[in-house]
């Protein structure tokens, strides 16, 4: 893998907006750790591994359990997820992967009937907001936090 540049290093102000569309999103019901679960997922589907990095070690600090954090890629075939995270993580795979399924009414179904219609735009655009965050991870081969502790 070759370097690339580092997006945040001298570019933060063009990513200001997007982290603070972020913050916004977070006071409007959302649980944090439903939150950090839908990131991770959406993280694992793109490939992100600095954003796999840092909210894995958030989740985990915010008191999420290591074996539900193991087991997301594998909710469906587990008892380990409540209803309202089941149908936020259908609602982050169909939004990740748009282009496979669209946003098929079924899923939409569920999520309608376990978030307020204010939860429910501030969880899509949590979507919006980490599957952007990927994009610049993964297209700028930005290395997980870790990595980034190491090599310095």
């Amino acid at each position: 893998m070759s370097a690339r540049m580092n997006p945040y290093l001298n570019n933060h102000a063009l990513v200001r907006p997007l982290i603070d569309l972020g913050v916004t999103v977070q006071g409007y019901g959302l649980e944090k750790s439903l939150m950090e679960l839908v990131k991770i997922r959406a993280s694992q589907i793109n490939g992100c591994g600095v954003c796999l990095d840092m909210h894995s070690r958030e989740a985990r600090k915010e008191g999420e359990t290591e074996e539900r954090v193991l087991m997301l890629s594998a909710w469906r075939e587990t008892t380990l997820y409540n209803e309202r995270e089941k149908a936020a993580l259908a609602w982050t795979e169909a939004l990740t992967r748009l282009s496979e399924k669209g946003a098929p009414d079924d899923i939409y179904d569920a999520v309608q009937a376990n978030f307020s219609e204010k939860e429910q735009v501030a969880l899509t655009l949590l979507i919006g907001v980490i599957n952007s965050f990927n994009r610049i991870g993964v297209g700028f081969q930005v290395p997980p936090i870790s990595q980034q502790r190491k090599a310095a």
